[in-house]
């Protein structure tokens, strides 16, 4: 008898950590996907993709606005899919400003 209460506590125990380790994960994903897509969006500006490659970086400001806002609502999965999609196009907004910027040289 006491075993199995033994053994029940452990279940119940693993159960609640698990669903801890869970939510927590989340919100650091998150973090970190953020922090990646925020800064190739302000290296994306800084080159000047807002006139160079204005559709790419725009879209992807508005996916990092909006991952913000799911992020607040502690809405995480779709924060960071939001965060995802900013930042590869973030990523070609950079990729088209530097070719724009080298077409320019010649």
């Amino acid at each position: 008898m006491k075993r199995l209460r033994v053994l029940n506590v452990a279940r119940a125990t693993a159960v609640l950590l698990s669903a801890w380790l869970v939510s927590g994960c989340g919100g650091a994903l998150y973090a970190i996907q953020g922090s990646s897509a925020a800064s190739r969006l302000e290296e994306a500006k800084a080159l000047g993709a807002e006139q160079a490659a204005p559709y790419e970086y725009y879209y992807a400001r508005e996916h990092m606005t909006k991952a913000s806002e799911e992020a607040a609502q502690a809405d995480y999965g779709d924060a960071l899919d939001l965060a995802e999609v900013a930042e590869e196009n973030a990523d070609k907004a950079i990729k088209l400003t530097r070719e724009a910027k080298r077409g320019a040289g010649r």
